[in-house]
């Protein structure tokens, strides 16, 4: 027999109005924060970034494909991975059927990651995905967006993520987050590794000839944009989560 609260449906109606109020509000908010997002000052980003596309290699300007915005998702692919974040994954699934619709408004949307070509290109083929992905292997552009860590600042500290500079790690070093350690052994790699890359979203307007950085956000702000936890969020118990439940879409199933 259930335990939650049960009632008529008079009763129900009753509590869904007054909940209807409080999403109306936060539908507005949120129209409000799309507007203060859009009124950003814009960052010329001058400096040259290289990258290796399907079409061979490219500049910061041709990941736009002749568009006037890109929006990038940083993939966590390092290079030392034999697949990708299980969790940009799962992102990842919700990017491949919103691109072709922005590709329809003037929008670009692509992948970045910092493994070479090839093993975005096999994973990406694994996985049945058609949108843009590019290699940023051996570029600044990951560390300027603030989405990788050297191994050097995973000694001493002082790496940025989340707008928050990161401090010294603790000595002795705690032992690791078993979710972490399962995360990190679903890349096929160790902890330390594994967070030497990090998931964010960036982007990009292109206006006579510059590009401009507007926008990026990491962590929890990458909410909006994980497709299953919009429908869980309205499922009839939540997200109901014990640890990291979810896998790549053809792993379900499997040990």
């Amino acid at each position: 027999m259930t335990t939650h609260a049960t009632g008529t449906r008079k009763e129900w109606l009753k509590e869904r109005l007054a909940l209807l109020e409080a999403e109306k509000e936060h539908t507005r908010c949120g129209d409000e924060l799309a507007k203060r997002r859009q009124a950003l000052p814009w960052v010329r980003v001058d400096k040259s970034y290289r990258f290796a596309t399907d079409s061979g290699d490219a500049a910061l300007m041709d990941l736009f494909k002749g568009r006037s915005q890109l929006m990038v998702y940083h993939f966590m692919f390092g290079p030392d991975y034999t697949a990708g974040c299980i969790s940009c994954s799962a992102i990842a699934d919700g990017l491949n059927a919103a691109a072709v619709h922005l590709a329809n408004h003037d929008v670009t949307l692509s992948a970045v990651s910092r493994a070479p070509l090839a093993k975005l290109q096999a994973y990406k083929q694994r996985m049945g995905w058609t949108f843009p992905w590019a290699s940023s292997y051996g570029t600044d552009f990951n560390l300027d967006f603030n989405v990788q860590v050297t191994e050097e600042q995973q000694r001493k500290g002082g790496s940025e993520y989340n707008f928050r500079q990161e401090g010294p790690p603790p000595s002795p070093a705690p032992p690791a987050n078993p979710l972490v350690s399962h995360m990190a052994s679903m890349t096929g790699t160790d902890v330390p590794t594994y967070q030497r890359d990090r998931p964010g979203l960036s982007t990009f307007v292109l206006q006579d000839g510059v590009i401009y950085h507007t926008y990026s956000t990491y962590a929890r702000g990458l909410d909006g944009i994980w497709g299953m936890y919009q429908w869980l969020d309205r499922a009839p118990l939540g997200r109901n989560e014990e640890g990291v439940w979810w896998r790549r879409h053809d792993e379900y199933g499997k040990r």
